[in-house]
């Protein structure tokens, strides 16, 4: 029942934000309360679940949502977000803006977490989007769909590296399978994000984040290079500290301390930040003001983060109701080779939101059952963590607070988020798993 209870939960959002206009926040927030009291969960586990999934998901994003809105409004307000648009198109030709996002975003998302990485480039994507005219939506798609492939198929990044570690699998050949497999699966979704996403058009100026202010005067913008920096900088921080931090040093120096402070993506992108009053051709206080720049940035933010902090919530409840258990008891019965793994993570991500817990659920869920399903030799335990990881990418919906964070800064409605970046998910997702399969035939 917690399955058909999380069927009609989705449909009643997608009702009451597109035909009732509800706000997202309540609708969320309501449903959650809803589903927890159907799954008959206790009145006390509904209450620990909003605090702790509100609290936890801004606890983890909040600030680095507020933070990257004002590094936005800075590249917006001076034009240094036009300045790199200029220089990237022309190294890369205006019709290929959705695969250079893509690509990017999968290259930024290996080291750093896929809601931070897309604040950190939304700024250039809008930029991007608006110099070449086309529609926002395949851009953000193509970035989210980058940062998503790498997120959940690529160590070092957390999720697949529990799992690699759950299942005893070799971390060399994780990556070694990883990295092809993600890069095929992020060709797929790029196709479908110029060829289909892109025919919805988002003008970008009319995303969460747009301002009010006026073009800026291009003689007055910084250069490419300099708007560049209060990107480039957090990005190298946080790169650097998980490179540095994979082994977890048991005594780490003074040095490595600080750079494991300075990497961490609050403090990163607290530096861009400080390094965006480097942009302005004349720093004025009243930008840093309450009706300034900073103070219209953290308006648009706010929005986002209760939206956000809705769909944790949402992701918690369907969490401690025990839905795992049941999908995990439901499908591991089934004999369907390696795309088991994938269709348990794929159950588990769609009913409770997270990537990161779908992988190491349905690690858990297959570590005592590895021998008795066939699953022995290293190529073998790495093609199931990265089929896991193909599975864990799909179906990114309202329960998912990455889902929130590219609709809401892309300027989606929650019916177009479905139908581009839950899609989108879903293509992502089963072109890795057929990915997997085809290697699986060659290599075992």
């Amino acid at each position: 029942m917690e399955i058909v209870y999380l069927l009609f939960a989705v449909l009643f959002i997608v009702l009451l934000t597109t035909k009732l206009k509800v706000h997202p926040f309540i609708a969320l927030l309501i449903i959650s309360i809803a589903y927890g009291l159907f799954a008959g969960m206790p009145f006390k586990e509904i209450i620990v679940a909003i605090n702790d999934g509100f609290g936890g998901t801004l606890g983890k994003i909040g600030l680095i949502i507020v933070l990257g809105v004002i590094i936005g409004a800075f590249l917006e307000n001076t034009g240094g977000a036009y300045s790199i648009a200029e220089k990237v198109l022309k190294l890369i030709g205006s019709k290929r803006v959705p695969t250079a996002m893509g690509l990017i975003g999968y290259i930024v998302s290996i080291p750093v977490f896929a809601d931070s990485g897309f604040m950190l480039l939304h700024p250039l994507n809008k930029g991007l989007s608006k110099k070449a005219r086309i529609s926002l939506a395949g851009t953000a798609i193509a970035l989210g769909l980058g940062l998503m492939a790498s997120h959940t198929m690529v160590p070092p990044t957390p999720g697949p590296i529990a799992a690699a570690g759950i299942l005893q699998a070799n971390l060399g050949l994780v990556i070694a399978f990883g990295l092809p497999i993600s890069l095929i699966a992020l060709s797929v979704a790029i196709v479908f994000a110029t060829k289909y996403a892109a025919k919805t058009y988002i003008d970008p100026d009319l995303g969460e984040t747009s301002t009010s202010a006026e073009e800026p005067n291009k003689e007055d913008a910084p250069g490419a290079l300099r708007s560049s920096i209060p990107i480039v900088v957090p990005i190298v921080l946080i790169v650097l500290k998980s490179v540095l931090y994979v082994e977890g040093p048991e005594d780490p120096s003074m040095i490595l301390n600080l750079i494991g402070f300075l990497g961490e993506p609050v403090i990163a992108l607290l530096i861009g930040v400080f390094l965006c009053l480097l942009l302005p051709k004349k720093l004025h206080y009243d930008m840093l003001s309450s009706s300034g720049w900073v103070g219209k940035a953290i308006k648009d933010a706010a929005s986002i983060i209760m939206i956000t902090g809705a769909g944790g919530i949402f992701g918690t409840v369907l969490q401690m109701s025990g839905i795992a258990e049941v999908l995990g008891t439901t499908l591991k019965d089934l004999h369907i080779g390696i795309f088991l793994p994938f269709l348990l993570a794929a159950a588990l991500k769609t009913a409770q939101g997270s990537s990161t817990v779908a992988l190491v659920t349905t690690a858990s869920i297959l570590a005592p059952m590895m021998a008795t399903l066939g699953y022995e030799t290293e190529i073998q335990k790495a093609l199931v963590v990265v089929s896991i990881g193909a599975g864990s990418a799909m179906i990114s919906h309202a329960n998912d607070s990455f889902f929130w964070v590219v609709t809401q800064m892309s300027g989606m409605n929650v019916k177009t988020g479905y139908r581009l970046f839950g899609l989108g998910t879903l293509v992502l997702g089963t072109a890795g798993a057929i990915t997997v399969f085809v290697a699986s035939l060659i290599w075992t």
